[in-house]
């Protein structure tokens, strides 16, 4: 019987996580639609993606990371045309 349960237990596992990667195919698909819509309005779809991997990171990080490649832009005899 508890092979029975342990067999249940494992199919309804797999059944839920064939639902929710089918609805991040869905959602993967409504992410590029929103990206089309930024790019058909004007928007350099590039720079929105820069500014949201940014927005995820927390504000220490972010500050590292500027310091870090402005060092490296300065090494290499590179202004980088905003500030850091």
């Amino acid at each position: 019987m508890s092979d029975n349960i342990a067999a249940d237990v494992l199919r309804q596992h797999i059944e839920a996580i064939e639902r929710l990667e089918s609805e991040k195919d869905g959602i993967g698909d409504d992410i590029k639609d929103r990206y089309a819509a930024l790019k058909s309005e004007g928007f350099d779809v590039k720079a929105c993606r820069k500014l949201i991997a940014m927005r995820k990171k927390r504000a220490d990080e972010r500050t590292q990371e500027e310091a870090v490649l402005a060092t490296y832009a300065a090494a290499l005899g590179m202004q980088l045309g905003f500030d850091i």
